[in-house]
């Protein structure tokens, strides 16, 4: 366990832009000045707004990052002057800062209940979850590509973002007892992880492969998987560790 002193100062805030490419690449441009953020999460508008609708947000339903700098209060300053100059250079508007605790676990807070915010925007659906994970310089277009693929759905799809590394979630809110909804969602789910893997992603860049992405995983990897299948067989040979699961 690894103790860390609490931050001098900590400044969250939020910043809304006309397109996701625009908070992407002002997400790349604050990485490559090496602006050191603590935090930085991406919410598409239809996210945003269920956000703004379920946590009583006064923001708009726009693509909008979510930022937090920590430091010292020099530090903090200087941070957030240059973020906020290179978002302003791609469009961003409505920045909002958040100094105090409260209003800080606030905007946090309705980061944390986006999968129940989203749920909100279809009573009575369930959240088909997943993500995938691309080189950053290809996030906007993976990200778009993929709102794009999601509109005729029928059902919402918003989508949310650890933005820093390139790792997006979807949820395809369906009626579980649908099954031509089911079908459509895991037809598209099947689509945006091969556009991952076609940008030079990953399949998964956080919740795992299981039982659900056995398959992709065998395609983003197929000269990998027989040496894990075969590592897997001589440390579990009797395959008690989680059967079934991964390397099938």
């Amino acid at each position: 366990l690894r103790l860390q002193g609490v931050p001098e100062a900590t400044v969250a805030a939020t910043c809304a832009f006309p397109a996701v490419k625009n908070a992407v690449d002002t997400v790349i441009e604050i990485i490559q000045t090496g602006v050191p953020v603590a935090r930085m999460e991406l919410l598409d508008a239809e996210m945003m707004g269920a956000c703004v609708a379920f946590s009583k947000l006064e923001q708009e339903a726009a693509p909008t990052l979510f930022l937090e700098f920590h430091g010292s209060e020099a530090h903090v300053e200087e941070q957030t002057a240059i973020a906020g100059e290179i978002a302003a250079s791609h469009g961003g508007a409505d920045f909002r800062w958040a100094r105090q605790a409260e209003d800080r676990n606030k905007l946090w807070q309705a980061r944390h209940d986006a999968y129940y915010a989203a749920l909100a925007l279809r009573p009575g659906s369930r959240g088909m979850a997943t993500d995938v994970c691309v080189p950053i310089s290809r996030l906007a277009d993976c990200i778009e590509e993929t709102i794009a693929d999601n509109a005729p759905l029928g059902f919402p799809a918003p989508i949310v973002g650890h933005v820093g590394d390139g790792n997006f979630h979807v949820s395809y809110l369906v009626d579980p007892q649908d099954e031509g909804e089911v079908a459509l969602a895991a037809a598209a789910h099947d689509r945006l992880v091969k556009r991952a893997l076609s940008m030079g992603g990953t399949c998964t860049g956080e919740h795992g492969i299981g039982y659900g992405k056995v398959e992709y995983l065998k395609a983003e990897h197929p000269s990998s998987v027989p040496l894990m299948r075969a590592i897997k067989a001589a440390l579990d040979p009797q395959g008690l560790l989680n059967p079934g699961k991964v390397l099938d």
